[in-house]
């Protein structure tokens, strides 16, 4: 059973920088393509960025382009989001998700994590 357990996230002002971190475990890592969402207060939850299984291809969302950087370690079984210059609306939960496939989906994830509280502040 492919579990996904997100950690990282916390309060930071608007500016700063944060890293989310997902660990993967229950399936073998390289299979899956791995990808963030979020979600704020009262919008549908969105899809922000994604990686490949190799790794050597992303997908970003157009609002997150040029301050957040998603990347994987196959050997440790993790995803990483990179974010920086966050601003306040990027406050929301963030979401790691995976599909058994080699395709760069922005919806229809099959595992889901319980996801990591980001709260930007002015």
């Amino acid at each position: 059973q492919v579990q996904l357990m997100e950690s990282g996230g916390g309060l930071v002002q608007a500016g700063s920088s944060l890293r989310l971190s997902c660990r993967f475990s229950g399936d073998t890592f390289n299979a899956f393509t791995l990808a963030w969402f979020r979600q704020a207060p009262e919008l549908d939850r969105e899809f922000v960025a994604g990686i490949n299984r190799d790794g050597d291809a992303t997908r970003l969302a157009g609002s997150v382009k040029g301050r957040f950087t998603i990347s994987r370690d196959n050997a440790k079984g993790t995803t990483y989001l990179q974010m920086n210059n966050l601003q306040l609306e990027d406050t929301a939960v963030y979401f790691c998700a995976a599909n058994r496939s080699p395709y760069i989906h922005t919806g229809d994830y099959l595992y889901w994590g319980q996801g990591a509280q980001v709260t930007v502040s002015s």
